[in-house]
């Protein structure tokens, strides 16, 4: 049940926000690996909302059932590309900061893959989309049915 509308609660406040996600629609991350990168820390944050809306934004972006049931276990299967693993493990890394920081190994891997702008953008997106994850649980944001 939605304790708060946070849209409503502070119109500036989610103002602020959005505008890391304009920021994001227009930066070196493609949409297709935004999305699965959204789902994945999701997921890891457990926000039942983010996961139904990035799952059905994924769908209607293109991205396959199929990859998308397997994108909590992506390091166990063939579907996934090297710069999407890197993504993938990038933003396990970030959204677990707290339980260990990432190693250099992890970084290593992520700038084979990325140039510094997009390390930051992806970071950056990762950043925003475990925001959003904290305002949704936070306030019980729930999917529609």
């Amino acid at each position: 049940m939605e304790r708060l509308n946070f849209f409503t609660a502070s119109p500036k406040a989610v103002k602020a926000w959005t505008a890391l996600e304009t920021f994001l629609a227009e930066s070196s991350i493609d949409k297709p690996l935004a999305e699965l990168v959204r789902l994945r820390a999701s997921q890891i944050n457990g926000c039942a909302f983010c996961v139904d809306m990035h799952t059905a934004d994924a769908r209607k972006g293109g991205e396959t059932e199929r990859r998308l049931y397997a994108v909590s276990v992506w390091r166990d299967t063939p579907f996934f590309t090297p710069r999407e693993r890197a993504a993938l493990a990038w933003t396990e890394k970030m959204t677990t900061v707290a339980q260990q920081h990432p190693s250099d190994a992890d970084f290593a891997e992520l700038a084979a893959h990325f140039n510094p702008q997009e390390m930051m953008e992806l970071t950056m997106l990762i950043s925003t989309i475990s925001g959003w994850n904290r305002f949704a649980i936070g306030f019980g944001k729930m999917p529609a049915l």
